[in-house]
């Protein structure tokens, strides 16, 4: 059993041909610029779109340890510190206004999802790709659908930020076909901006290179932030280092995630910061194809 925060289907962006992605709730950094906050603590958690609220209410009668108030002056607020994720609020919200991110699933409810799409993965080359948050955060459930997804043969892709311990590794490795491997930062910037030091990805990097298992680097990159010939000179060296790599793909700052920021209540540091343009992103991913 394990706590999945959302499956989406015909996907065509995270591994070849057409995918079902399955997002698992949990991960250990925390990158400032993250478009899927929902995903970053285990629990299943509330999030409000306010945009939709009218102030009814209903939430604040429902809810069992009084985590919604209504002011007199009509703003609904909310204490999310308060919230048991009990889902009460959800069921009687009128507007459609209120969700629980996360659910607890088997593996086997899981991959009966994932199955129905089989013809469309066999005709365009595509699978299931493990995302989160980071997958590997829920090891033993992550094993299960591994194990599942390799039992109905189907082509898997594991999307990691590679902080993954060395005994782990060696079991999940066999079970995935492809790594889709993030590399945030270079230096001492990568443990300033996620928690956690460069050289365990790179270790993990290494050691996937040593198994012979194929990666594609994944390269999130946000103006002002890691937009540096530093972090660029580093991931072509990566390229050159490792005969594993098959690619290495920019993954341009969208903001995107804002509005999930203010729905789950926390606030955004990158607030102000605008998505970044496609002249922007062609210009970054010239400068890490460069010879």
């Amino acid at each position: 059993m394990g706590i999945v925060f959302d499956i989406q289907k015909f996907c065509v962006y995270d591994g070849p041909g057409i995918r079902t992605l399955v997002f698992l709730k949990g991960c250990m950094m925390r990158c400032p610029w993250c478009h899927n906050p929902e995903s970053l603590h285990p629990e299943p958690e509330l999030s409000c779109d306010f945009s939709k609220c009218v102030s009814c209410g209903s939430c604040a009668a429902a809810c069992p340890v009084q985590a919604h108030h209504i002011t007199e002056d009509g703003q609904h607020k909310i204490d999310f510190q308060k919230c048991i994720a009990c889902g009460k609020c959800v069921q009687e919200c009128p507007v459609g206004c209120l969700k629980i991110f996360g659910r607890e699933m088997t593996a086997r409810q899981v991959m009966d999802g994932v199955v129905k799409d089989r013809k469309y993965f066999a005709s365009s080359g595509g699978g299931v790709t493990f995302t989160g948050g980071e997958p590997t955060f829920q090891f033993p459930f992550l094993m299960e659908l591994l194990t599942a997804a390799k039992d109905e043969q189907l082509h898997v892709c594991l999307e990691t930020n590679g902080v993954i311990p060395h005994d782990r590794l060696q079991q999940l490795a066999p079970m995935a076909d492809l790594f889709l491997l993030d590399y945030k930062a270079t230096g001492e910037a990568h443990r300033s901006l996620t928690g956690i030091p460069e050289e365990r990805v790179l270790e993990t990097l290494a050691e996937l290179n040593r198994m012979g298992k194929p990666v594609i680097l994944r390269c999130p990159v946000i103006q002002g932030i890691n937009d540096n010939e530093e972090h660029f000179a580093a991931i072509r060296t990566l390229r050159k280092q490792y005969a594993c790599i098959r690619d290495a793909e920019i993954m341009a700052y969208h903001s995107s995630g804002l509005h999930k920021w203010k729905s789950l209540g926390v606030d955004y540091t990158l607030e102000k910061l605008k998505s970044a343009s496609p002249e922007m992103k062609k210009e970054w991913e010239a400068r890490i194809h460069v010879e």
